[in-house]
């Protein structure tokens, strides 16, 4: 059924969060014309670990939000189910042998949500799930979280632009940056470097890292601890496991066609120089350490080889949770800017769209408006 409030409207942004909410909209028969800078998923959705979870501890409101996330992914892969870009094969934490040691904790709580929650000593892992070297999992034991996944957000991004086209959508690329339009203190449309103007009804920015900086521009607050993320993606290699694995030195997701994902805080920290130019040169070093410590926690240490690094700032508001829906200071100017891109992927764009189309609010994104910020 089409919705009557709005009849256009502009995203700016094409990685997941932007695509999600253009197709949302165009399935309610709005015309959408989406403007990116460079290629979909040439940002932050291109270089994430893209785990799909709820674990460990967070608000109540945002967990309850990943969870309809993970459900919108588990209705995706019942259509899909042979897909090798969006699989639900458990994820599996262990923490450091060390008075940071928050295992227990963590899955006390996760039970007391009704989590779905295994407590496993390092013996008892290997009957669970596959492909772990099991001497690495510390005595506090891990969590293993049956219902978790993992998604290749490039490739979830193609089949939704696919769709999006196939519902009339406009994608622009490649014309440069875009800025929202702001007329009569009300949003009206995105304008391109390049030099290209478009109008509409509504406005959504979701240009991942981005987001702060040019909300600033408009007068607004949005609070930004993003950092810079490294990513490295490995050549194929035939190996038994399934389970995202997050560890005190690495997390390992499987990814497509044999491949794996491989991220650590401390190798960004480490590994990455700041150049004047803004890019980021990389020490080698760093990256076949992240390599080394991905090894260790796999069945047989295997050989990794590197198959690309990606680098580039990893979207985290400034107190962690989501920042998603109207400024109300500005008519018709939508934002959407997170971590757990891949996790709340679908389940932004869908309540995003219903905001937008209907112009009403979703009450599970109540606690997640940007004003938030404007009074600290």
């Amino acid at each position: 059924m089409k919705d009557n409030t709005i009849t256009s409207a502009v995203i700016v942004g094409a990685g997941i969060f932007g695509v999600s909410t253009g197709v949302q909209l165009a399935r309610r028969g709005i015309r959408v014309i989406m403007l990116n800078e460079g290629p979909p998923a040439g940002g932050a959705s291109g270089r994430s670990l893209s785990w799909l979870n709820s674990s460990r501890m967070r608000s109540e409101p945002y967990h309850r939000l990943r969870m309809a996330g993970i459900d919108r992914y588990r209705t995706l892969s019942a259509r899909f189910p042979d897909a090798d870009w969006l699989r639900f094969e458990g994820g599996l934490t262990w923490d450091a042998d060390d008075a940071s040691n928050g295992i227990d904790a963590a899955y006390r709580h996760e039970v007391s949500l009704g989590y779905d929650a295994r407590h496993l000593s390092a013996g008892e892992v290997a009957a669970i799930t596959p492909g772990v070297d099991t001497s690495t999992i510390t005595p506090q034991g891990a969590i293993f979280n049956p219902g978790e996944g993992w998604v290749d957000l490039p490739s979830l991004i193609g089949l939704l632009l696919k769709e999006f086209a196939a519902l009339g959508g406009t994608l622009v690329t490649d014309q440069g940056a875009a800025k929202i339009v702001v007329e009569g203190g009300r949003a009206v449309g995105a304008e391109t470097a390049a030099g290209n103007s478009f109008t509409a009804d509504a406005v959504v920015l979701a240009t991942g890292p981005a987001v702060p900086k040019m909300v600033a521009e408009a007068g607004e607050t949005i609070g930004d601890a993003t950092p810079v993320a490294l990513l490295v993606q490995t050549k194929p290699l035939a190996h038994p496991l399934r389970a995202v694995l997050n560890t005190p030195r690495v997390a390992v997701r499987p990814a497509p066609g044999g491949t794996f994902s491989l991220d650590a805080d401390w190798a960004a920290d480490e590994g990455l120089r700041l150049r004047e130019d803004g890019g980021h040169d990389i020490d080698r070093t760093i990256v076949e350490a992240l390599l080394a410590e991905a090894s260790k926690v796999m069945e047989g240490n295997p050989k990794l080889k590197i198959a690309s690094i990606g680098v580039g700032s990893k979207p985290i508001p400034g107190d962690g949770e989501p920042v998603v829906g109207a400024l109300r200071a500005i008519p018709g100017y939508h934002v959407a800017f997170s971590h757990s891109g891949a996790t709340l992927g679908l389940i932004i764009g869908e309540l995003l769209a219903h905001e937008v189309a209907t112009g009403s609010e979703h009450p599970m994104l109540a606690t997640f408006r940007p004003e938030r910020f404007a009074s600290r």
